[in-house]
């Protein structure tokens, strides 16, 4: 496509997201090794501003790939697309008004490749370890991560190793295996399959590209944040209710903000985060009510979406950072709240979430009870992937 030669990435170093320490970008990273904290990519935006401008995008290509000066890949033929990004922020109507709204949209990322917002990430990644030369790939999931990981491996020609809790989604395991992937079922939780899984990158000699410990991911993740605002014809919402795990999304969207204030698409308003776990597993959660910034890890996390099921996050204090800074909060939500909110999403507008999703909207419900959102807020739910992925577990839940 002309949009891949004609603008390129404005990619200038990596920096650590604690200490600020910087690192060159033309190697390999993964985690910064004096203090194991995330490595961030960080761009020349006032280069990248004078082609990445709010009126050129209505030409570009309808992919998270427009935003190609703030995406890590230098050389346009390593990109490794499936189309990914670009999804609908869809109106939600009649859920709006039976909830007391003016605004409510949903930004609907199970239309994604894969099924899951996870596309998203593992392209940028995937793409960025093609370009540094690592062709054997592994990682431990909770499911779609793998998924997504298998099927960017896959187009690239790349070996892919995923280990994943035993009890996963059966969708992500059988498409994981239909890709080609190597699949490896691990008993525990994510986050003993990524100490398996590390074991197995240094036994042989694979890149991991586990959740925030490469650089990578959170650079596609973020492109959910540029897409919002452009969709909002450059404006901000007020609310952005997002689903939390390993916490790249929100990572990424609140590192969107700040980088496209800069190119001077927005000014320095910002929405209010809110940040949902399940009640079962809120590591996240925890640490803001009690004031901190690193959470405890959970010892025995429990819940139905897979993808909120992660015990510990390395990314924890920029998580908590962006709640804080923006205004915003952390909050639970059981079970039986996202399996309604399921059936509530997908019978006023058609959308047929995954946990996760019904997460946002169980989440917006406690909130306007306690009138930390007003109804007159702009709110944006996050639906980070499809119920497709989740049958196993959703049947039996709504009673199938």
């Amino acid at each position: 496509m002309p949009e891949r030669t004609q603008f390129r990435s404005r990619l200038s170093h990596l920096e650590c997201a604690l200490t600020g320490e910087r690192f060159e970008h033309d190697h390999p990273h993964r985690l910064n090794p004096a203090n194991g904290k995330p490595l961030l990519a960080r761009y020349d935006l006032a280069k990248a501003a004078e082609t990445l401008t709010k009126s050129a995008m209505s030409g570009r290509e309808p992919s998270m790939w427009r935003y190609r000066e703030v995406m890590p890949v230098i050389d346009p033929a390593n990109i490794v697309t499936l189309g990914e990004g670009f999804t609908p922020l869809l109106p939600a109507v009649r859920l709006g008004k039976h909830l007391g709204m003016g605004s409510l949209l949903i930004k609907d990322e199970g239309v994604n490749p894969t099924g899951s917002f996870k596309a998203r990430g593992l392209s940028a990644a995937v793409s960025k370890a093609l370009e540094l030369g690592k062709m054997k790939l592994t990682m431990p999931s909770a499911g779609n991560a793998a998924g997504a990981m298998s099927a960017y491996a896959a187009v690239a020609g790349m070996e892919a190793h995923v280990f994943m809790p035993r009890d996963a989604p059966q969708a992500n395991q059988i498409e994981c295996v239909a890709y080609g992937a190597e699949l490896n079922l691990v008993d525990g939780f994510i986050t003993d399959a990524g100490r398996i899984s590390a074991e197995a990158a240094e036994k042989h000699g694979l890149f991991d590209v586990s959740t925030l410990k490469e650089p990578y991911r959170v650079e596609g993740k973020k492109t959910m944040g540029y897409e919002i605002v452009e969709q909002l014809g450059f404006e901000v919402p007020d609310v952005v209710i997002y689903p939390t795990g390993g916490g790249t999304g929100i990572i990424g969207i609140w590192k969107a903000f700040a980088e496209m204030q800069q190119l001077d698409w927005i000014g320095p308003e910002r929405p209010r985060m809110i940040c949902v776990q399940a009640e079962g597993c809120a590591p996240l959660v925890n640490a803001y009510k009690n004031g901190e910034e690193f959470a405890e890890p959970v010892a025995n996390p429990t819940t139905l979406a897979a993808g909120m099921r992660v015990p510990a996050a390395v990314g924890d204090f920029l998580v908590v950072r962006a709640v804080r800074e923006s205004g915003g909060t952390a909050l639970t939500v059981t079970d039986d709240q996202m399996v309604e909110s399921v059936r509530d999403m997908a019978r006023f507008e058609g959308i047929f979430p995954a946990p996760e999703g019904g997460a946002t909207l169980a989440a917006l419900e406690k909130l306007l009870d306690s009138g930390e959102v007003n109804p007159d807020d702009r709110v944006v739910l996050l639906n980070t992937g499809s119920a497709l992925k989740y049958l196993d577990v959703l049947g039996p839940a709504l009673g199938l």
